[in-house]
């Protein structure tokens, strides 16, 4: 996978260089490269904002090194890229996102700042390339570099050959529409607390039973809005657990 990250501030993304980005950078299993936007501009001060047509508070990105940046990044006669670009304003992001995000060939990171980017530039890419604001959540950020971060490290240990043991993917949280269920480690006891005997016990099938059961609880006390939308997917098991411990599953849709 290519990725490219646009920002004033590179330094920001040093982290990309770090743990198991950095190694899959490092065999080419993600070519990623980030570029100062203030490259694209062609003033002493190295422009890249201005006040907002319309009045208000705030600064906002110009279009012009913005264009030029796109266009150097992602030129007509290339395979275009899918641009995203962090906002509070966008599309929630979630597991289900970084797996579509996954299959890209080419991801281009545009990292606002101040008041955001010239909107301008955002339809004009779409014309060119598909475009996805994407949030991290309900508040603001001072800028687009961190969520890339967080974006970045779902993506890449998604890909193959990242991750040592692919089947973490499998168990960890959101991978089945769950939270996953508390992990241990040695030693058994520890200042009192005790590793669950079934953990102990050698007996993978019960093993399992137990994490499904485990999952099921956490994600119904602090996800419940993740536990509705299981809906059909919960068996007779998964329903018994949930009543044993205190939780309404969701109803069954009677018409299907």
């Amino acid at each position: 996978m290519r990725v490219d990250v646009v920002s004033i501030f590179p330094e920001y993304l040093a982290p990309l260089d770090l743990s198991l980005i950095g190694r899959a950078r490092a065999r080419g299993v993600l070519r990623l490269a980030v570029h100062d936007l203030r490259t694209w501009t062609h003033d002493v001060h190295r422009t890249v904002d201005d006040t907002p047509y319309g009045g208000g508070p705030g600064m906002v990105m110009r279009p012009e090194p913005w264009g030029e940046a796109l266009d150097a990044l992602a030129p007509a006669d290339a395979a275009p890229p899918r641009l995203l670009v962090p906002s509070p304003a966008g599309a929630p992001f979630s597991q289900a996102m970084a797996h579509e995000l996954a299959a890209e060939e080419h991801l281009l990171f545009a990292c606002g700042r101040y008041e955001g980017i010239d909107q301008r530039v955002l339809e004009h890419a779409a014309t060119r390339m598909p475009v996805t604001e994407v949030s991290l959540g309900d508040y603001v950020l001072f800028g687009g570099e961190v969520a890339v971060l967080v974006i970045l490290e779902a993506v890449t240990r998604l890909l193959p050959g990242v991750l040592g043991n692919a089947g973490s993917l499998d168990e960890e949280s959101h991978a089945h529409g769950l939270l996953e269920a508390p992990v241990y480690t040695k030693p058994p006891s520890w200042r009192g607390h005790e590793v669950p005997e079934i953990l102990r016990s050698g007996d993978h099938g019960r093993i399992a039973r137990w994490r499904r059961d485990e999952a099921l609880r956490r994600t119904a006390a602090r996800r419940p809005d993740m536990l509705a939308a299981l809906g059909e997917d919960l068996d007779k098991k998964d329903r018994a657990a949930l009543d044993r411990a205190g939780f309404r599953a969701p109803e069954r849709d009677m018409a299907k």
